[in-house]
């Protein structure tokens, strides 16, 4: 793998199996007592948020902690940014205490991309912007190859000491429902399900969609209902009104009768086929209540597999599986 994890696109097919592999082995820690390996005991890994985070930030640090690592969170506010401090300088000061890994969520498309010219720790991108967020696609990805019985991992020896091969999502059906242009989850998920050999499908509002999203290698359509019959896995994604500065959709509620995933449209899905969402949901809006708390909804497994994705990031980033031979 790189020294750094900015985009689903620096992930090889080969890269993303060996972390989802990884990840296969340190799931298995959380049926522990104790729920720790000293992998990565001595190094510091700084969390450093310029946006609000509920899932991502705890997510990174239980995934820190539980390899032993030393855990910095670093807030936006309340910090010397809101003094007007710039990225570089808050990059030179985690620099100069030596830190080896930086998770950062910023409101600008790009900032991960900076900040690895500025540090010689690894950086790893948290969300940038309505950019990418890789590691929300490799735990959506991972819980997808769970529920449909691909995971691999040999059983025996340490994590990332070269575990048996997990099969890839080759021939999978995944269509992407909702606010496309402002979400950094649609692009990393298309991205590294492509890779994965999954079939991509995107499903919104013309309003909603990238001006380049020809380039991306997914479909697009606008029916939802002709999409779900054909789906595996339908990803509903928040109407993300904050980022909104036009009117994109006559109203919330034409959006969610024309968009939204409820009970009847979930009966058009194929029998095993999965809904997930990368949460916050809005539930009533992109997703009904009944169907986020359905047997079929991942919602609460994607949470818990997001920490065994990201303590396989950290551990293969951070050369875990140097510092065990």
């Amino acid at each position: 793998m790189n020294r750094h994890l900015i985009s689903a696109a620096d992930l090889s097919r080969d890269d993303a199996l060996l972390v989802l592999d990884t990840a296969d082995e340190l799931a298995r820690i959380s049926d522990r007592p104790i729920k720790k390996l000293p992998t990565l005991r001595g190094r510091t890994v700084v969390n450093l948020f310029f946006e609000d985070s509920t899932r991502t930030r705890i997510s990174f640090e239980a995934a820190a902690k539980r390899l032993s690592a030393d855990v910095i969170n670093f807030s936006a506010k309340g910090s010397s940014v809101a003094k007007g401090e710039s990225l570089k300088d808050t990059a030179l000061t985690l620099e100069a205490m030596g830190a080896d890994a930086v998770v950062i969520r910023h409101n600008a498309s790009g900032a991960p991309h900076r900040l690895a010219e500025w540090v010689r720790g690894s950086v790893i991108n948290a969300g940038d912007g309505a950019h990418e967020h890789p590691t929300q696609a490799l735990l959506d990805a991972f819980t997808i190859r769970r529920r449909f019985g691909r995971s691999g991992g040999s059983g025996t020896g340490p994590p990332g000491a070269g575990p048996g091969r997990g099969g890839a999502l080759d021939g999978l059906r995944v269509t992407i429902v909702g606010d496309i242009l402002h979400s950094r989850v649609a692009r990393s998920n298309v991205l590294l399900l492509h890779t994965l050999g999954a079939e991509v499908l995107l499903v919104a509002p013309p309003t909603l969609l990238p001006v380049a999203v020809d380039a991306w290698p997914c479909s697009v359509g606008y029916d939802l209902d002709a999409a779900l019959p054909k789906s595996d896995v339908v990803m509903m994604l928040r109407l993300q009104q904050e980022r909104m500065n036009a009117a994109f959709f006559p109203s919330v509620r034409e959006y969610s009768r024309r968009y939204g995933l409820d009970s009847a449209r979930m009966a058009q899905l194929p029998e095993r086929a999965i809904v997930m969402h990368p949460g916050p949901m809005n539930r009533g809006v992109e997703i009904a209540a009944g169907v986020a708390d359905s047997p079929r909804s991942t919602v609460v497994e994607q949470v818990a597999n997001g920490v065994s994705v990201r303590m396989a990031v950290l551990y293969l980033l951070l050369g875990g599986a140097e510092a065990e031979q």
